[in-house]
């Protein structure tokens, strides 16, 4: 499983991946009071779909699914900078965690 780490600026929603026609799963644990979600986004219209946020603890999993025949953006806003780690995998997988330590 790709764990990808990126370094995120406090404020607004940054995007962290952007996918077009695929399914994809994401599985966030940190960092504690961040939240993620999933924006979808066409010619005319945008949409938030799964808005979690993270304890530091739970495991929290995303899926972009079809909706990403257009634009689906897997986003995160944090309070304070910091690098964050998570997995992605492609395909609509198993509800089960990545096996892995974040």
């Amino acid at each position: 499983m790709p764990v990808r780490e990126k370094f995120v600026r406090s404020g607004d929603w940054r995007t962290l991946e952007t996918f077009w026609n695929v399914t994809t799963t994401a599985w966030f644990q940190k960092p504690a009071g961040a939240e993620v979600k999933i924006r979808y986004s066409g010619w005319w219209f945008g949409a938030d779909r799964q808005r979690q946020r993270l304890d530091g603890s739970t495991v929290k999993r995303l899926v972009i699914s079809r909706w990403s025949l257009f634009t689906a953006r897997l986003q995160i806003r944090v309070t304070n900078d910091t690098a964050v780690i998570y997995v992605v995998e492609a395909g609509n997988v198993a509800n089960m965690p990545p096996g892995i330590s974040f």
